[in-house]
């Protein structure tokens, strides 16, 4: 019944008026094709930045190899679409499990650390990766993969960002979410109360790869095509940065991140790549200088501290 909630109707409505209302604009041309790709860049930015807000921002594991989690995406669809002739839906798919799996094998021995331990162990993961699928031929090598089929489209796109903000929305309004930010305010604390602060960690971690997998196979169909050089340590960087820029802990916060940072780049890619890199950093620095919780600051676990603290006192009042 739940579901049937006059603000869960508000919102689906809403949802899709804004699908339809985008189409048409790009059907009737009043959204060029130039600014349907930075369209397509802004949806893809924001399935990373929350995906990785889940990991660093809410469960408070600072990662450097989020890049690496999108190149096994990008990379495993390529190859399914490529040289297995199977559908987009498919290859989505696939890429979100097999970057899943890569969360678990890299989630389990490295999240039992902390702190700068952690960033660099997750860093060395990145670099990795790209090192692996440079001396695979069957990969493309250091060439990278050609000829990939652009599948991509508004509806991928759009419905792709909903689901992923929807399901990592509601995972941290969730018990196991509530257990994550325990997590990220007090490792010790939380453990002493009972929650299994590496199984979390490790959920945490493998639902951020597995969206960042998604991530990775619609960049490859949106270019064509992909390079182990676009999924080193500056992409993870970039990735961090939309998370900081919005607000870690906040949702809403990696949503205008991402926007504002793909923004941004687009209004300076006609100058010259060096002044471009330090109007972007003097922009960054302004944003720390005078704003260093980010955009939003950590204005949506709020309600969930809240919820905690409600939930901690009914279950001291029933151990009473």
């Amino acid at each position: 019944m739940k579901l049937l909630q006059k603000k869960n109707i508000i919102g689906l409505a809403a949802i899709i008026i804004a699908y339809f209302a985008v189409q048409l604009l790009m059907d009737q041309g009043i959204i060029e094709p130039f600014y349907t790709s930075t369209i397509y860049v802004i949806g893809i930015n924001i399935i990373l930045a929350v995906s990785l807000n889940l990991i660093t921002g809410f469960t408070g594991q600072f990662s450097l190899g989020h890049a690496g989690f999108m190149s096994i995406g990008a990379f495993t669809s390529a190859v399914v679409i490529s040289n297995f002739n199977q559908s987009f839906a498919v290859s989505i798919l696939l890429a979100a499990f097999t970057a899943a799996a890569a969360g678990v094998l890299i989630g389990i021995p490295t999240l039992r650390l902390n702190g700068d331990y952690l960033a660099i162990a997750t860093l060395g993961f990145g670099e990795i990766i790209a090192v692996i699928i440079q001396n695979n031929d069957y990969l493309g090598g250091a060439a990278g993969f050609n000829d990939i089929p652009l599948n991509i489209n508004w509806a991928w796109v759009y419905f792709s960002v909903v689901i992923t903000v929807l399901l990592i929305s509601n995972f941290v309004k969730s018990y196991q979410g509530r257990a994550c930010i325990a997590i990220r305010e007090d490792e010790i604390a939380a453990e002493a109360m009972g929650v299994n602060t590496t199984y979390y960690k490790v959920l945490a971690f493998v639902i951020g790869a597995a969206f960042a997998g998604v991530a990775g196979a619609l960049y490859g169909s949106q270019v064509g095509i992909i390079n182990p050089k676009d999924f080193q340590f500056a992409k993870s960087i970039d990735i961090l940065v939309m998370v900081v820029f919005g607000g870690m802990g906040s949702i809403m916060g990696s949503i205008i991140g991402a926007t504002s940072l793909a923004i941004i780049s687009m209004l300076l890619q006609d100058s010259p790549e060096g002044l471009r890199l330090v109007i972007y950093a003097v922009i960054l620095f302004l944003i720390m200088l005078f704003r260093p919780q980010g955009l939003l600051g950590k204005t949506g676990p709020k309600f969930l501290k809240r919820r905690l603290k409600a939930d901690a006192g009914a279950q001291s009042k029933k151990t009473i």
